[in-house]
Parts: C-alpha cells; structure tokens; sequence
C-alpha cells in the first residue's frame, strides 16, 4: 500500500525562540539548524528577518540544509502595496526559497487589533501570496486564530483561508494560536475546511499547548485530511509551548495508524538520534532536560518496582511500549528501597557486573542501598554512585587515590572597582600511588565573578590526579541539584550531581551530610571515581 506523505515544519528557531527565558545567538540557531536537517525535517523556520538583529544575522550565514530554509513575516499592512511594504521586503530579502506569513482570520481581530476592514484583511492577504508567488517564492500562509475565527465566524474564516489558497500558497496552516481548541473540534474543523474547498494536501496544521492537547490536536488534524505539522523540538513556544515535534515523530514512524499509513521525511536511523538532539537543545538552553518527556526523557524507561523489573528481564515489552533504542533512549533500572533482587540484578548486568541470582552479595547490596536511603540518599537518580556502592560491595571497586583533607573558604573583599564581591578557594590534599599531592583552586571565571566553593572543590579536585588526569580532563559538571530532607535543626542536605564527558554519557552522583559543602564533595569524588571506573582500563 502505498503511503501517503506527511510534511513536518519545525519553528524552534521563531516560535520556540519566543518561549519566556529563551533567546538563541546567532551561532547556536546554526546548531540548532543543523541538527534539524540530519534529524530530517521538511522546513526550518529561521526566524523574522528585520525583527531583530539576531535573526537578520542568521538568515545571512544559514547553513545550507536539505530542508527547505523558511523566512517567516507577516502580510503587507493596509494602505501599503505588498512591493512597497518594507517590513515585508526584509523578510523576502533573506533569500531564502519559501516564506510564511501570518494573517488575521479572526473578524474580532481583523477590527480589533488591526483596526481595518475585513475586506481590507482579505485584500491584505492575497495581495502578499500573490507577490511572493510572483517572486518565485514558495508561500505559506499562517491563518492565526483560525479556530477561534472559525467558531465566532466560519464564513469569514473560511473566506480568509481561501483568499490565501486562491491567490497561489503552498500550504494554509490552520493556527489554534490559544491553544484552547480540543483535538475532536480541531479534527471537525480541520475537515469542514476540506469540504468548504481548500484541499487536505495543502492544509497546514500549528498547534499550542494550553491544554496539554498540541500533539492530540496536531493528530486529529492529520486524521481530518492536514498534511503538514509545524511544531518545535521539545515543546517550545510561547506561554505552555507548541506541538513536541520530539513526541510526534516518532508516534508518526512507530505507532499505528500513522506509521503504515504515512510516510515523513524522517527514516528510522534518524530517528536514533532523537534522544540526542532532544538533550543537545536542553544543553544549548543551559536547562536541565525534563525526565519525564515521553520517548527522549530519561526516565521514560525507567523501571523502578521489582515487579516491573523483574518482568523486564523476561521480556522488555511487558513494560515498554516500544524498545527505548528505536529513538536513542536506554532502559534504567533504578535503585532504591523498593528494590527487589531483579531490579538489582538488571541494574548490575547494564554496569557489566555479573552476579548469579542467589548471591549473597545480593542481599548486602540492597540493605546497604536501603541503609543509606534512610539517611537520605536517593538512588534512583543518582545511577552512578548506586554502581560504586555494588562495586565496593562486592569487593570490585579500585582504589584510584584517597582524599587526606580539604577546605573551603570564602572571602569578601573589594574588587578595583571598589565592590564587595565573593572569592571562593578550596584545597585538596589527595594521596595518588604514595605520593600527597596538594591543589589549590579559587572559582573566579573569567568575568571575574565567583562560581562559589562547589566550582572551587570541583576544580581543586579534579586539578591534579597524576597517571589518571587525562581520563578526566574531559569531565564538567553539567547541574547541581540541592534539596533538604529533613526540617529544622536537624537538616540534612542531598547533593545530586550531573556530570558529562566528552563522549557525550551523562551521569548523576549523590551526596549527604548536614553540611552542604561536604554533601556536594562527596558526589564530586563520586562523579571523578565513576569516571574512572569506566575508563581507566581503556587508558
């Protein structure tokens, strides 16, 4: 049977870039660029040129793509031809061979927000399709608020569409630009519009998350005859975010009806490499990615209960939807104190420690974890320092160097302009093969501004460790997580740091003590003894 093909539209680089806490520099939206042309995307939607200097500024060095490079801007403005325009003429000098506008289908906000006339909006429109199409342009027409306009009044929204449609666009994007339609209206819509003339195979379909509804509604669009899906990666957009191209494409290529009735321009090896796009967008946003986010989070194989678990281990589709490789994900098994034996025995194998079932170093293990969780570790999250407890349980953990002593200070002083600031310096006294070696460290960066005493141990630490330095000299602590588990005087602080290397493995260690400083160090050496775990041999 032969499938019908599905256009996917990725605006991160526009309306992501509207997300509150987000500005892209002109380097990164290249990143970003590249990294949706190898994932596959049809259209990349650079951003506004003219709006900011940022967007001009990519327009001007866009990375050649096999994905169509797409300008976005909106219709000429009532009084002005569209060859006279200057707010559109900066959006067709970019160059690039398509470009979307947005338009008004909304009467409210035909008079409203534009204070013209709807004959004057309908004008509006079709003169700016026709002038991009008469520039040789492919031109895609955003109907905003359609589905508002649609339900205040259909005869005009529709007017609108077909005033697009007719003057010449590629594609008439149907906008829930609140966010607040549901995905059966959307779906019903979607398909009077069909039947009112604009055909399935050039309806557009952008969606916003509001209701936690973009990708149920983005769905029942293409079920209703759209064939193209803008979204971004992630879920980002204004206010709740836009359709999660992240959670769509692979429920395009992998579930059913969608992956034996259409076909995108994403193949299954790209699709490897989701996971890892996902998480480098994250990196780029100095965020950390959320764990929960379906196919790309890390917690979305995650198997905590020794039921689960031990089902797992006979067969993973007992708990899993689709096989966490297909998308570039891995399975956990964490580990905590309601773990059972075949959660513990899942989890060792994955850190290639192999334990018959019946070990008694089985049992050692797990009241060991289940000890430490009562003092406040948590092992489910910290993977990386779960793995060192086994190892030292079971008698397999090397003793790289040892820890004689360390201090943190923290000193205010003026700077040359006469300002109080902080300066953190820690030392560190480690002993490597018999030899004491002493390391000092302050967390000035080079704006000299204080990265605080956990920068300063991190530093001090990993500053001088002999024969294994190199192994680490790639390491940097991506995010620091603080929480108190206990209330009053009494307190105690858990440390959870992620780390990352140069061959892009993530992995989180854990720290407590009633004393932040020591918490932290102690996932510090975690995160450095892990490291060397896994690599020393190698070296």
């Amino acid at each position: 049977m032969t499938r019908e093909r599905l256009y996917l539209y990725d605006t991160t680089l526009r309306d992501g870039q509207q997300t509150q806490g987000v500005q892209f520099s002109t380097e990164e939206k290249r990143t970003i660029a590249e990294s949706l042309d190898a994932l596959g995307v049809d259209y990349i939607e650079g951003g506004w040129p003219g709006a900011n200097p940022t967007d001009s500024a990519f327009f001007d060095t866009a990375p050649k793509t096999r994905a169509t490079m797409t300008a976005f801007g909106m219709t000429k403005r009532a009084g002005l031809s569209a060859e006279n325009d200057d707010v559109l003429a900066a959006v067709l000098n970019a160059g690039t061979s398509a470009v979307c506008l947005v338009g008004k289908t909304h009467d409210f906000h035909v008079r409203a927000a534009l204070g013209i006339s709807l004959e004057d909006n309908l004008d509006n429109i079709s003169k700016s399709v026709k002038h991009l199409r008469n520039m040789g342009r492919e031109a895609l027409f955003d109907a905003e608020h359609y589905f508002d306009g649609y339900r205040a009044n259909p005869d005009y929204a529709l007017q609108a569409v077909r005033a697009a449609y007719d003057a010449g666009a590629r594609w008439v994007v149907l906008c829930d630009t609140n966010g607040g339609t549901m995905p059966e209206e959307v779906r019903r819509i979607t398909t009077e519009t069909i039947a009112a003339g604009i055909p399935g195979d050039y309806l557009g379909i952008h969606t916003h998350n509001d209701t936690e509804n973009a990708v149920a509604c983005s769905l029942a669009a293409v079920d209703a005859g759209a064939r193209q899906i803008q979204g971004t990666l992630n879920g980002l957009g204004e206010r709740c975010g836009n359709a999660n191209l992240t959670t769509l494409i692979p429920i395009l290529l992998l579930k059913e009806p969608y992956a034996s009735t259409y076909e995108t321009g994403i193949t299954h090896t790209a699709l490897k490499t989701l996971t890892r796009t996902s998480r480098m967008l994250d990196e780029i946003l100095n965020r950390v990615p959320f764990r929960q986010a379906a196919f790309v989070g890390s917690s979305a194989f995650a198997h905590k209960a020794g039921l689960h678990a031990s089902a797992i281990l006979k067969d993973p589709s007992t708990y899993e939807h689709i096989d966490p490789a297909t998308v570039g994900n891995t399975r956990i098994i964490p580990m905590s104190n309601q773990a059972g034996q075949s959660n513990l025995r899942e989890r060792l194998q994955g850190a290639g420690l192999v334990v018959k079932k019946g070990d008694p170093a089985l049992g050692l293990i797990l009241d060991r974890i289940k000890e430490r969780e009562a003092l406040g570790y948590s092992y489910d999250t910290a993977q990386a320092s779960f793995e060192l407890l086994a190892r030292d349980a079971l008698g397999q953990m090397p003793a790289f160097f040892e820890v004689k002593r360390y201090r943190v200070t923290v000193e205010r002083r003026k700077n040359k302009y006469d300002q109080m600031v902080s300066l953190s310096e820690a030392v560190v006294v480690v002993k490597v093969g018999g030899t004491k070696k002493l390391s000092v460290s302050e967390s000035m960066d080079e704006t000299g501004s204080d990265r605080g005493p956990v920068n300063a141990l991190a530093k001090a630490l990993s500053k001088d460790l002999g024969p294994y330095q190199a192994i680490i000299d790639d390491m940097r602590l991506v995010d620091f997580k603080v929480r108190i588990t206990q209330g009053g005087t009494e307190a105690v602080t858990r440390v959870i740091i992620d780390s990352e290397d140069g061959e892009g493995r993530r992995w989180s260690t854990v720290g407590v003590s009633a004393n932040i400083v020591d918490a932290s160090f102690e996932a510090l050496l975690d995160a450095i003894r892990w490291k060397l775990t896994r690599d020393w041999k190698a070296a």
